[in-house]
């Protein structure tokens, strides 16, 4: 930490309310994330409970910036990291308690943790959320889902707490949700939700779940350095699809790859930066436009401010066999 950066982060400390949490200056986020690339948060926050978080957004003055994290499984953070409070929940949050056909979770619990939790318990019906590598308060801003089903097809109500320390209690009609996509404050954070799911034999559900593991791993780079699926599939296509079109199988920046295994996943090959990764996928982005018409929407959150001189270090995206060769 240079004397600069410890003098800015001790300024925004004093601008802060007490915690039962923790705070922590400069704190390494990029290896905290699927990417393993990105700078670090200016501040971290780990609220001890919903109480702490919404205690501290209520005290927190109104020109400080919020931005909130989970696994860092579908994140990419900017190499020149993250201004301002970062919000990450953790376990105090991360709770799962299931209750005839209802599961109620934390935002901090894994989805995979919630599914295998509910198969325990004999509650069909929540087998997607083991194809989802992310968080509960990761899914509700993006509907996340997977193999047929979405947050919206499961969910009861969820509960959130504003930037200003007020609760709230949501369903998915106010909620806005659709494919990827939702109607939500995104300054809300989500600290939990409940779930219906149906009677069933736990181990029906678990082969269920086993199915969706096998499928994963057939199709997907899963123990790559990888953020999950990029973009969102445009109406009645697949991004994948357009990504091949437009011959970016194997495209390279830097350290950056899109994946041969499947189109739609930009891979960290050891030594990416952010920048690598980004500009990788703006380059996609710029091919299937060109050849298709459509602007992928990205599904990756992309978050932070870019390092000095990044634009300027921007390397064009070239084939793999050509780098390799």
């Amino acid at each position: 930490m240079t004397a600069e950066t410890e003098a800015a982060a001790d300024a925004l400390i004093r601008q802060l309310p007490p915690v039962r949490g923790r705070l922590t200056a400069n704190a390494p986020i990029g290896p905290l994330t699927w990417f393993r690339v990105g700078g670090p948060a200016e501040l971290l926050f780990r609220p001890a409970d919903t109480e702490d978080l919404a205690a501290f957004l209520s005290a927190l003055p109104a020109e400080v910036t919020v931005t909130v994290i989970g696994v860092g499984s579908n994140l990419l953070v900017r190499d020149g990291g993250i201004p301002g409070v970062t919000i990450r929940l953790g376990r105090g949050f991360a709770e799962i308690t299931p209750a005839d056909d209802i599961v109620t979770a934390g935002a901090g619990a894994l989805d995979m943790n919630v599914a295998l939790t509910a198969a325990q318990a004999g509650i069909g019906g929540l087998e997607f959320l083991s194809g989802i590598p992310g968080t509960i308060g990761g899914g509700f801003q993006t509907n996340a889902g997977a193999y047929g089903r979405e947050f919206k097809d499961v969910l009861i109500a969820a509960h959130a707490v504003d930037r200003n320390g007020s609760l709230h209690t949501v369903g998915p009609a106010e909620m806005g949700l659709s494919y990827r996509h939702s109607e939500i404050d995104p300054s809300w954070i989500f600290v939990g939700a409940r779930f219906k799911g149906m009677s069933g034999d736990p181990a029906a559900i678990v082969a269920g779940m086993e199915e969706i593991k096998a499928a994963r791993e057939a199709s997907q780079p899963i123990r790559a350095r990888t953020g999950g699926s990029t973009f969102a599939n445009p109406p009645g296509d697949k991004a994948w699809r357009l990504i091949d079109e437009a011959g970016c199988r194997g495209l390279v920046r830097g350290g950056a790859m899109i994946s041969e295994k499947h189109a739609n996943f930009l891979i960290n090959t050891g030594n990416a930066t952010a920048a690598d990764i980004e500009g990788l996928g703006e380059e996609v982005r710029r091919r299937v436009y060109e050849r298709s018409g459509i602007m992928l929407q990205w599904e990756i959150r992309r978050i932070g401010r870019a390092k000095s001189g990044d634009a300027a270090e921007e390397k064009t995206a070239e084939p793999a066999q050509a780098r390799a060769g």
